[in-house]
C-alpha cells in the first residue's frame, strides 16, 4: 500500500505532489522540469481531450498539425508576442552530435553542423500558424479559419511543479482568422464560455469569468478573457484563456483578403487554450487527504466492483465473479465505466485503501451473504458514505448516484469558493485577508498599472480577473485611494 500522504492543512504543496506520484499520475522525469505522463493520469487527460474536442467540432473547429519549430525571424514578427515568451524560449542552434575527438565514448556538438537560423521551440503557435495561414488565406469566401491543434509546447520555467507548471506540456491551442472585428470578438467569447461549461460541468470546478488587467493579457492580444477557479488552499488558478488578437499577428504575417467589394482588408485573430494544468486543478479543487476525488464525468473508472474472495472457496468465488460480471455488464448498458477487481491476493482493506486514494467515485462489494439477500455495499468516495443497493435496477440506480457525486462536487467547491471571496475597503483589511483567509479578494483598483504592481510586490497578489458580471459601482482604490468604478478580484496564484 502507498504511504500515508501528508495533510492539506500541514503542507499542501507537498500534499500535492505526494499525492500526485502516490496516486499513479506523474512522475519526475530524467528531463529537468519535465514530466512522464503515467496511465492513469493520462486516461484523465484523454478524457477532457475526448469532450473538449466534441466541444471544439460542435462550434465548427477542426483539428490540424503545425511544426513544434519556429524560426527565429518569423518567431520574432510580433514583437510583443516574442517579448512576452522570450526569457522561456529553448533554442535549438545546431543538428548533429559527433564523437569526442579527445574521448570516444562521449558526443559533443558538431561546428559545422550550426544552422543557419536559429528554430525556437514552440512555446505557443502563433507565428507559425500566422506565416501559414498567409498562404491559405486570399478572399472573404476563405474566411472564417477555424482551427485548432492538439500538441505540446516547451516554456523554460525555473520553478516546476507537475501538472501545474512544468517545462514541456500538452495542451490544445485554437487559432482563428475572421473578417470583421466582430466576428473575432463573438469567437473568442464563445469559447471562453466553452471552457467555462466544461470547467463547470465536467470538472465540477466553479469558475469566475473575467477579462484580464492590461499588464496580465497575453502578449500580442488586445483582449483576454479567463476563467480563474479557486483551489483549496485559498489560491487562484487560471484554468483556461481566450485572447481576441485584433489585427496584431495579421499586419505582423501579412495575411490579408479580398474583401466582397474588391479591397484589401487584414483579418482578425483569436487564439484560445488549455492545458494538462486542468488536471492539477482537479486535484485540488476536490482532494482530500485520503487522496484522490474525482468528479464521475473525468474518472477513468466511475465504479470498482470488488468481489469479497476466499483463495480456499473457489466454488463461492466463481459465484461472486459470475455476479460481478453480470453487474457490470447492466452498469455498462449505462455508459458507465467499470473494473472488477479479481485479485486475490490482496485484503480487502488494502483494495478499498488503494481505491480510495486513486478517487473511484464508487467502489461496490460483492459478498457470499450478498449474493443472498440480492444486494451489494455501496461505498461513496465523496462523502464516504455506506449503504446497501438491491441488484435489481443497479444500472439506474448507479448512475443517478454518479449524477449526485457530480453536482455534489461542484457545489461543495462553489461553497467553498464563495466563503472564501472576501470584498475589502482598505488595504489593511486586504491584507490581513490574504494573510489569514486567502481567497479571492473583491477590492476596488484605480485602472494603473503602477498600483497593480505596487500591490503584487508588497503581498505577492495580482488581479486574477475583472469580472464579466461586475457591476459599475462608485469606489476609492484599496491602495492608491483614486477614483474607481468597479471591483476586480485579487489573489494569491499558481
Amino acid at each position: 500500500m502507498s504511504k500515508k500522504l501528508p495533510t492539506r492543512s500541514e503542507d499542501f504543496s507537498l500534499w500535492y505532489n505526494e499525492l500526485v506520484k502516490n496516486a499513479g499520475l506523474a512522475d519526475n522525469s530524467g528531463v529537468r522540469g519535465c514530466m512522464v505522463i503515467k496511465p492513469y493520469g493520462f486516461a484523465i487527460w484523454e478524457l477532457m481531450k475526448e469532450q473538449l474536442d466534441k466541444m471544439f467540432k460542435e462550434t465548427g473547429h477542426q483539428n490540424a498539425y503545425f511544426p513544434i519549430f519556429v524560426p527565429k525571424s518569423l518567431f520574432e514578427a510580433e514583437e510583443k508576442n516574442a517579448e512576452g515568451f522570450a526569457k522561456e524560449c529553448a533554442v535549438v542552434t545546431h543538428y548533429r552530435l559527433k564523437t569526442d575527438p579527445e574521448d570516444k565514448s562521449k558526443l559533443i556538438v558538431d561546428p559545422e553542423a550550426k544552422l543557419e537560423e536559429e528554430l525556437i521551440v514552440r512555446p505557443t503557435s502563433e507565428a507559425i500558424i500566422w506565416n501559414t495561414y498567409k498562404g491559405w488565406i486570399q478572399s472573404y469566401r476563405d474566411l472564417p479559419l477555424l482551427i485548432n491543434q492538439w500538441a505540446n509546447v516547451v516554456r523554460w520555467e525555473m520553478r516546476t511543479r507537475l501538472f501545474l507548471r512544468t517545462s514541456e506540456f500538452l495542451w490544445q491551442e485554437g487559432h482563428t482568422a475572421h473578417a470583421t472585428k466582430q466576428e473575432a470578438i463573438v469567437e473568442a467569447k464563445q469559447m471562453h464560455d466553452v471552457y467555462a461549461h466544461f470547467a463547470e460541468n465536467w470538472m465540477a470546478m466553479p469558475v469566475i469569468k473575467g477579462f484580464k488587467s492590461d499588464s496580465e493579457r497575453f502578449a500580442g492580444a488586445d483582449d483576454t478573457f479567463t476563467i480563474e477557479a479557486l483551489m483549496q488552499d485559498g489560491k487562484a488558478l487560471q484554468a483556461g484563456t481566450s485572447h481576441f488578437l485584433g489585427q496584431n499577428f495579421a499586419k505582423a504575417f501579412d495575411v490579408e483578403f479580398q474583401t466582397a467589394e474588391g479591397g484589401k482588408e487584414h483579418v482578425w485573430a483569436t487564439s484560445w487554450g488549455v492545458s494538462t494544468r486542468l488536471i492539477g486543478g482537479l486535484i485540488m479543487t476536490h482532494s482530500d487527504d485520503e487522496g484522490l476525488v474525482l468528479p464521475p464525468k473525468l474518472a477513468p473508472y466511475q465504479v470498482v466492483i470488488i468481489p469479497f474472495l476466499n483463495k480456499k472457496k473457489e466454488e463461492q468465488n466463481e459465484l461472486l465473479i459470475s455476479k460481478s460480471n453480470e453487474i457490470k455488464a447492466e452498469l455498462e448498458k449505462f455508459g458507465i465505466r467499470v473494473q472488477i477487481d479479481t485479485d486475490v491476493t490482496k485484503r480487502p482493506g488494502f483494495k478499498f485503501a488503494e481505491y480510495e486514494l486513486k478517487g473511484y467515485p464508487v467502489r461496490m462489494v460483492v459478498g457470499p451473504r450478498d449474493l443472498e439477500n440480492n444486494q451489494v455495499e455501496i461505498a461513496r468516495r465523496d462523502t464516504k458514505e455506506k449503504s446497501l443497493q438491491n441488484i435489481d435496477g443497479i444500472g439506474a440506480s448507479i448512475n443517478e448516484l454518479l449524477n449526485t457525486i457530480q453536482n455534489n462536487l461542484f457545489n461543495k467547491a462553489k461553497s467553498y469558493r464563495d466563503t472564501h471571496t472576501t470584498e475589502v475597503s482598505t488595504f489593511e483589511e486586504f491584507k490581513s485577508v490574504l494573510d489569514t483567509k486567502g481567497g479571492f479578494i473583491s477590492a476596488h483598483w484605480d485602472g494603473t498599472e503602477a498600483t497593480e504592481e505596487q500591490i503584487k510586490d508588497l503581498t505577492k497578489a495580482t488581479i486574477r480577473c475583472i469580472p464579466l458580471d461586475a457591476e459599475n459601482e462608485e469606489g476609492t482604490c484599496v491602495f492608491s485611494g483614486k477614483p474607481s468604478q468597479k471591483r476586480v478580484l485579487f489573489a494569491k496564484a499558481y
